[in-house]
């Protein structure tokens, strides 16, 4: 044994400190081996759809309701099917109503507990009972334990089984064993989530998702442009800070950056009503209607406000342009291009006609400069982005839990794209003053957003806005943005934005089968997966003869009349891999949620998937392997053993 080795055991031994606590482990984990695969679920662009996207986790993209119709399908009648999984996506919502229209609600208290029980036998069944136990609150693990893992058949018991529910009930604690039991059918509904990037910008309530996810138990994120673009702003960034702010504004998201994250946006509203208080501002109007539920805005002043972000944004993003020359986007140079006198920009050696000449605090001689008021504004902003202690909290579990990419059983995951030719070999970039390309590339960026966002100073932030918006940037995808000219100007061409080869490459087995075995991944049997581009209605979203899964489907509404349904949902369980087409529908009070699903299997399993093929089976066999040799050092006498401290 080598020193690496007995050093390695010896650090292993301070969370095994004997035999027994090594055997209990082996047992433990070759036990799981033989279990089923967990089901993994994959979502992109959420685009702070808060409203559908819970909808969706909670009840598992539908696959609740297919459970329930496994145990009841030939018991209950649909309508009382539907009710049931309307309770487990929703319980406090559901449980208010039927207060409000049952006269014996502790009858149907007691009865609703029973049929959620049998629901959770069905779904637990493939999990060990540590890991059902793990998802119970503490409060409630030892009643709904008996009452999921004992056997209701067996006779001596029938009578404590019944009087576990009815004795809660009386107690005043029927509700909270309600609740307790659809949270825990949710965590254990969804496995391990994957999330392929862009929880921020356009919907309401990114806050809300984030806070929804921290409460699951497995959890990964690729990190997406829209999510860097907040990393970013968090790190200090002020160009990212008011690039943020100006999509808020454009989809009139106040009350995500006002309500969930405390942004102080007063100076900004009284700076824009002053300064461009006889500007129509015309090309800033939001995008959508007042989404907000606690600050509704005024749609004119709202306006204004975007437009004020949006000089300023254009003036920082110059100022940092002219500081990395390396990123080689001289391009979005604009603001020095205006000739207000003849209302035109200057753009690739063309003038072209202003839609919009009101610059009234762009000085010619400095373009790029702030003038007083604004530099004030942006201290303030930065404040608050700076202070936010609920949004730091957000950001640091988004870069501790996310990458550039992720392998996991067999698939690879990543939001934009790999970097690509047309002739399908990887483009290169450059990154700390050494190129790299394929998946050196990614391992590189994902080190270098680490060290930025933990070293938080201007040199190093300002990498977060190429990777928003930088040719060859992997999470954009895209040759070059174009915001400057979407407002300013109405030629087309103009606001065209090239994507990266690798969307035309997409639809080639051999190029997908080269991105998978510069991965290490066997092309005959892996998957990529990614979001990013909007799947356009009659568009499929499986590419590269199944080998590829684009599920950037619409769960953002701003998408929807582009893709025409709510998005996909990625399903990956023992037997097969299904696609979840989502269908937009309207709630009581007009918000769009998202109930109705289209699945479809798109990949059978030659057989059935145990844990012991996953990656964590690959982990757990290791270990075995490790605490095996464990054992022997401690039988051996080489390393003495302790008592078990728990």
């Amino acid at each position: 044994m080598s020193n690496q080795e007995l050093e390695y055991l010896t650090l292993l031994s301070e969370s095994y400190p004997n035999v027994e606590s090594c055997v209990r482990a082996i047992v433990n984990m070759s036990s799981i081996l033989k279990l089923p695969k967990g089901t993994e679920y994959f979502f992109s662009d959420i685009h702070g759809e808060n409203d559908a996207f819970i909808q969706l986790l909670r009840s598992a993209s539908g696959v609740i309701r297919d459970k329930i119709d496994t145990v009841y399908s030939f018991l209950l009648p649909e309508k009382e099917r539907d009710e049931l999984a309307d309770l487990i996506a929703h319980p406090y919502t559901m449980l208010s109503q039927k207060k409000q229209e049952l006269e014996d609600y502790n009858s149907w208290s007691a009865l609703v507990i029973h049929r959620l029980i049998q629901v959770a036998r069905e779904i637990a069944s493939k999990y060990s009972r540590d890991r059902v136990v793990s998802s119970i609150n503490p409060k409630f693990v030892n009643i709904i334990e008996d009452l999921i893992i004992e056997d209701p058949s067996v006779s001596n018991k029938s009578g404590y089984y019944k009087e576990l529910i009815d004795a809660s009930i009386r107690c005043g604690i029927g509700d909270d064993l309600i609740f307790s039991i659809c949270r825990m059918l949710q965590q254990i509904a969804v496995d391990h989530l994957h999330i392929l990037g862009d929880l921020f910008d356009r919907g309401p309530r990114a806050d809300l998702i984030i806070d929804e996810l921290m409460r699951h138990r497995s959890v990964d994120f690729q990190w997406g442009n829209h999510d860097i673009d907040w990393i970013g702003a968090v790190a200090g960034n002020r160009v990212c800070m008011f690039s943020v702010l100006r999509i808020g504004l454009s989809y009139n998201n106040f009350d995500c950056l006002e309500d969930g994250y405390g942004i102080n946006l007063r100076p900004l509203s009284a700076f824009a009503a002053t300064v461009y208080a006889d500007d129509p501002c015309k090309p800033f109007l939001p995008h959508m209607h007042d989404l907000n539920r606690y600050d509704p805005v005024d749609v004119a002043l709202a306006a204004k406000m975007h437009k004020a972000a949006a000089i300023i944004m254009f003036k920082l993003e110059g100022q940092l342009l002219k500081r990395h020359p390396e990123y080689r986007m001289n391009d979005r140079l604009l603001l020095d291009k205006l000739n207000l006198e003849k209302s035109v920009v200057t753009i690739d050696g063309t003038e072209y006609p202003l839609t919009d000449t009101f610059f009234p605090t762009v000085d010619p001689a400095d373009p790029y400069a702030l003038t007083k008021d604004e530099e004030e504004i942006a201290d303030a902003i930065a404040a608050s982005f700076l202070h936010c202690e609920r949004l730091h909290r957000h950001i640091d579990y988004l870069v501790a839990n996310g990458s550039m990419y992720r392998c996991y059983n067999g698939n690879l995951l990543f939001h934009g794209c790999i970097p690509m030719n047309a002739d399908g070999s990887f483009s290169k970039l450059e990154v700390d003053g050494k190129k790299y390309s394929g998946r050196a590339l990614l391992d590189a960026l994902d080190r270098r957003v680490r060290q930025a966002y933990y070293s938080k100073t201007t040199e190093t932030s300002d990498f977060f806005w190429y990777l928003w918006c930088g040719a060859n940037s992997p999470l954009f995808g895209k040759a070059r943005v174009t915001t400057f000219e979407r407002y300013f100007t109405s030629e087309p061409k103009l606001r065209e934005e090239p994507k990266d080869p690798y969307y035309k490459l997409i639809d080639d087995p051999k190029a997908v089968a080269h991105i998978l075995e510069e991965f290490d991944l066997d092309p005959q049997h892996s998957h990529v997966v990614n979001g990013h581009m909007p799947v356009k209605q009659g568009e499929s979203p499986i590419k590269a003869g199944g080998r590829l899964f684009v599920i950037d489907g619409g769960i953002a509404k701003s998408y929807r009349p582009t893709t025409g349904i709510a998005g996909y949902t990625l399903i990956y369980n023992s037997t097969v891999i299904k696609l979840a087409e989502h269908l937009p529908i309207m709630d009581a009070s007009g918000r769009h949620v998202t109930t109705q699903t289209n699945t479809r299997v798109v990949e059978q399993m030659p057989h059935q998937i145990m844990m012991s093929e996953t990656d964590i089976g690959e982990e757990y066999q290791d270990k075995i392997k490790k605490l095996g040799k464990l054992i022997d050092l401690y039988r051996n006498g080489t390393l003495r053993q302790r008592s078990d401290r728990r």
